[in-house]
């Protein structure tokens, strides 16, 4: 895989909060959020809160990785199977979870003043994480994690079929309901994407089975994984 990509997604990361702490596009954000809230009937509403579900870090997609690892651990009776799960909770836990902290960014649903706004004074913890959009960051990240572990066992390539419904469609829909239900604003899923899809790319690049590794009674054989690269 190309590097380039990579240092593209990063700048225009830091492009996009930099025009953000600068107060561009915050009347977009808010136009977006005004037309979502505005376009809420019931039953539309609650179908996207319900597929919102696939986002969830926590209560779906970690637990998924942690039976697809520990299933693949047990197949191939190797250590190297933990290797991409523990890289996607490192690699996540020292970016996404600091980086809404630093920004200090309200949600639309904040009822406060200047939510738009990066570094708000007038929300603070949880009401204060809003960028960038965890949903989207994490799902990148965990989905790319679930197709690797899923091409392992299958031991073959995902086919195209399979890899847009594991790592593109849920992605999509994520994409469309954070932003339709007002959990996070248009550039905050924006923002989402380009670090999440940094963060599955140097997943996506390990050699994982190429690792050096002690003998560890057998355990360091090969999981398979690089059929998913």
């Amino acid at each position: 895989m190309a590097w380039w990509i990579d240092l593209v997604l990063v700048a225009a990361f830091a492009a996009l909060t930099a025009v953000l702490i600068d107060g561009h596009l915050l009347v977009w954000d808010q136009h977006v959020a005004d037309w979502a809230f505005a376009h809420q009937p019931g039953l539309i509403y609650w179908t996207a809160r319900v597929f919102n579900t696939l986002g969830q870090g926590g209560q779906l997609l970690m637990p998924v990785s942690i039976i697809l690892t520990a299933w693949l651990t047990w197949r191939t009776r190797s250590v190297r199977a933990v290797f991409p799960f523990i890289a996607a909770f490192v690699l996540t836990y020292i970016t996404i979870g600091p980086l809404k902290i630093w920004a200090g960014r309200a949600a639309p649903r904040f009822e406060g003043p200047d939510k738009t706004e990066m570094f708000n004074p007038h929300a603070s913890g949880a009401a204060a994480m809003s960028y960038p959009s965890g949903h989207m960051g994490n799902s990148l990240v965990w989905y790319g994690v679930i197709a690797l572990l899923v091409a392992a066992l299958l031991g073959r390539p995902l086919t195209g079929r399979e890899w847009f419904l594991i790592r593109v469609l849920p992605v999509a829909i994520l994409f469309c309901t954070t932003i339709y239900t007002g959990f996070h604003w248009l550039t905050d899923s924006v923002a989402g994407v380009l670090l999440g899809l940094f963060l599955t790319r140097l997943i996506d690049r390990v050699p994982w089975d190429a690792i050096p590794l002690p003998s560890l009674k057998g355990w360091n054989r090969p999981s398979r994984l690089t059929v998913g690269s």
